[in-house]
């Protein structure tokens, strides 16, 4: 725990982000990480940017979605392994008590003009997240162009070759390995 944190006031106000965060993004993991990073680097000051990219990086790497492992690993540097699991729970608690409520009530009501509008609002603004998230994260990426050039490959490798995440992260780990190992001493 950081010094001069006041715990259950702190443990309240980080369940209350991570229970917003998962109440009002749809969309997954992706597009939650541009507010995770508001709330958690910017606003909070809880973790630096360098760490927080780390953690996106660490979060995809290892099985599980991307913001449920990001606010557990928030939670367990800011409050042990309490933390951990009260920041977990309050990302997912919200996605549980929507889809009860959208299984007891979509069905009934999933072909109403009025519902159909909705979603078809929501999804532009889903992909606007997903893309926000993209630039923000990618504004401390070095540009150089190994990094363009390893880019570029994964969204053709993605896109038009339909490879799957996982090999595109084992293979990037490894790919990095070679490339950076020299720069790091290894």
């Amino acid at each position: 725990m950081k010094k001069g944190m006041q715990p259950m006031k702190d443990l309240i106000k980080m369940f209350s982000i991570f229970f917003r965060i998962g109440a009002f993004t749809l969309g997954g993991g992706y597009a939650m990480i541009p507010l995770i990073q508001e709330e958690i680097v910017e606003k909070n000051k809880w973790i630096e940017e360098d760490e927080f990219m780390d953690v996106i990086a660490l979060s995809q790497t290892i099985p599980g979605a991307l913001a449920i492992n990001a606010s557990t690993y928030v939670g367990y540097r800011m409050f042990g392994f309490k933390g951990a699991l009260l920041a977990c729970t309050a990302t997912i608690l919200p996605s549980i008590l929507m889809i009860l409520l959208i299984a007891v009530f979509f069905v009934q009501f999933h072909q109403m003009p009025a519902v159909e509008a909705v979603f078809k609002g929501i999804r532009p603004a889903v992909v606007a997240l997903i893309i926000g998230a993209v630039l923000k994260l990618g504004k401390n990426l070095p540009r150089t162009a190994k990094n363009l050039t390893w880019i570029l490959i994964v969204v053709v490798l993605i896109a038009y070759f339909h490879i799957h995440p996982i090999p595109i992260i084992i293979g990037s780990g490894l790919l990095g390995f070679v490339l950076y190992r020299r720069e790091r001493g290894l």
